[in-house]
């Protein structure tokens, strides 16, 4: 942005009052196996309700400000380190799992930016230092990883890490990182859960963050949703459900794709009532026409059989 002077930094609590997937169990009380979303994306998309609240104080600027000027917002739609900027605008540090955490807030935030022309002044004054690192000797979040991302402290490959897997990459999902990814369908929050900062972080009063239902008959929610539901959704009905909602940042074929394999690793013993009707999803998905899904249902499958 030409002529950009400062740099306005916001923070959103999205921790809603639910248990954390280190304390959830993949299946319900009937016994039907379920996946996991991360917890950012429970409710309402996050892009939409941050931008709408940047605008706002975008409209703010200008009535406040006589002078002409330049601001541009963004919410994850530019090639923008947010977590940086916000190291240096004072709301936190940037800890060894690679997230911005606050030492009042935990991790559990949004991250918006604003770029503009005005000359404001910054929130550190000149010589201050953004807030101190301490994480200290903890590494209960490198530890902690399923598929082991955390190449060293402060250091994520993001090749390994199971919210890129399940959210960007549009090709196979690397065998050797199926059966560690365990009931994950989008995203993952086993960094954030173990963390001791997280322990005290407030619940967010924003109705936009609580867990929803997903649209459709009938209602369904995000929270640990069906693994046999997700796997069968058609694209008309992916879109419908996960309207206004971050999973479809996943795609269709993504997610049916995230929820072979969570299937795969469901441990579903032989018994129980559910395994035909899932033996018989996976079956129909495995002779596809989408040969990345097709694949996918058959790695389900095998592990499946070879689980039991």
């Amino acid at each position: 942005m030409e002529g950009a002077r400062s740099v306005i930094v916001v923070a959103l609590n999205y921790n809603s009052a639910e248990p954390y997937s280190t304390e959830a169990g993949a299946a319900s009380a009937d016994a039907l196996p379920r996946g996991w979303i991360s917890r950012y994306a429970w409710g309402n998309d996050y892009h939409e309700v941050l931008r709408d609240k940047l605008e706002t104080l975008m409209a703010a600027m200008h009535a406040q400000f006589e002078e002409p000027f330049e601001a541009r917002a963004y919410v994850d739609t530019g090639p923008v380190v947010e977590r940086v900027a916000a190291k240096y605008a004072g709301l936190g540090w940037l800890a060894k799992n690679t997230c911005l955490i606050n030492e009042g807030m935990g991790s559990w935030l949004f991250l918006g930016i604003i770029l503009t022309t005005l000359e404001l002044a910054p929130t550190l004054a000149a010589g201050e230092m953004p807030p101190a690192d301490v994480c200290g000797n903890c590494t209960l979040c490198l530890d902690a990883c399923p598929t082991e991302a955390f190449a060293a402290p402060y250091v994520l490959d993001a090749r390994q890490c199971i919210s890129y897997l399940t959210i960007e990459l549009r090709d196979a999902i690397p065998r050797e990182l199926r059966a560690k990814m365990g009931d994950a369908v989008f995203g993952c929050d086993i960094c954030q859960d173990v963390c001791p900062w997280n322990r005290k972080a407030p619940v967010t009063m924003a109705r936009d963050f609580r867990t929803r239902e997903a649209n459709g008959e009938p209602p369904r929610s995000l929270l640990a949703p069906e693994l046999e539901w997700l796997a069968s959704l058609s694209r008309g009905e992916f879109s419908e459900v996960f309207r206004r909602s971050a999973v479809k940042r996943a795609k269709w074929r993504g997610l049916v794709r995230n929820a072979c394999v969570a299937l795969g690793n469901s441990r579903l013993p032989r018994d129980a009532p559910a395994r035909p009707r899932v033996i018989a999803t996976l079956e129909r998905l495995a002779s596809s026409g989408d040969a990345l899904i097709a694949e996918h249902a058959r790695w389900a499958l095998e592990r499946l059989d070879a689980s039991n």
